[in-house]
């Protein structure tokens, strides 16, 4: 009971402290180094995208609940796949909660380095827990279950034993690893829509563009749109880190 107590005086101490870190010019190359290793390689991009992966789902996830839409499930297979299974009525909910999938981790990154810019990184740590925990009652498959109670448990110990500094420089690297990743998989769906044509059934843009009637060349925009946007602010923050 006590160890619930003091998670949970954890997780609200999160949303009332600010801590602000540092960050020299080295440990930030370090950090982005980091995340071009767990984005490009194959051999790494194999585990650290069904990370991505999970991210993605969860943007098609909470975007259908803000629409009042139901969540029966989600599933992440081991080539990365993803598909979520979601009801309702409204037509507006169904391409909304269809486009916030690819854009979801570029957004993720861009709120976690704003968080970490800001001294609030132990909100991001506090909500990102609460998510994930969440989250888990959506999975339906073993690989989703494995990726989701892994990165909650994560969460959770850096919650409970995590000091300040070592939790704002988790945010900063998982928010430019996201980034990175975000532009990584926007670029292997340009890909599926130009060279790998024999996948594109699985493409949400083009899954938007045959249920909307809208082209898929327009979702693909508005991806890219919101992806680059997030990822040029990102650079503008981290930017603005070193010159402080």
């Amino acid at each position: 009971m006590n160890l619930v107590q003091d998670w949970w005086a954890a997780v609200t101490r999160g949303f009332t402290d600010t801590h602000t870190t540092a960050v020299p010019l080295p440990a930030l190359l370090g950090i982005l180094a980091c995340a071009v290793v767990l984005s490009i390689p194959r051999v790494t991009w194999r585990w650290f995208g069904l990370y991505v992966t999970f991210v993605h789902e969860l943007g098609h996830a909470y975007a259908a609940l803000m629409t009042g839409r139901f969540v029966h499930g989600l599933r992440i297979g081991l080539d990365h796949s993803g598909r979520l299974v979601s009801s309702g009525r409204s037509a507006f909910g169904a391409a909304w909660s269809g486009f916030w999938g690819y854009p979801a981790p570029a957004v993720v990154g861009l709120c976690l380095i704003v968080a970490f810019a800001t001294g609030r990184a132990g909100a991001a740590m506090s909500i990102g827990a609460l998510i994930l925990l969440v989250s888990l009652i959506f999975l339906r498959n073993l690989t989703g279950i494995l990726v989701a109670v892994l990165s909650a448990a994560i969460a959770q110990l850096l919650i409970l034993f995590g000091n300040p500094t070592v939790v704002n420089y988790v945010v900063l690297a998982l928010g430019v690893a996201l980034s990175v990743g975000g532009v990584r998989d926007l670029f292997k769906l340009a890909g599926v829509h130009t060279r790998r044509r024999n996948r594109l059934s699985a493409s949400d843009a083009f899954i938007l563009g045959r249920t909307t009637g809208v082209p898929a060349f327009v979702w693909l925009t508005g991806f890219t749109v919101v992806i680059i946007g997030c990822s040029l602010a990102s650079v503008w923050l981290l930017w603005g880190m070193l010159a402080v």
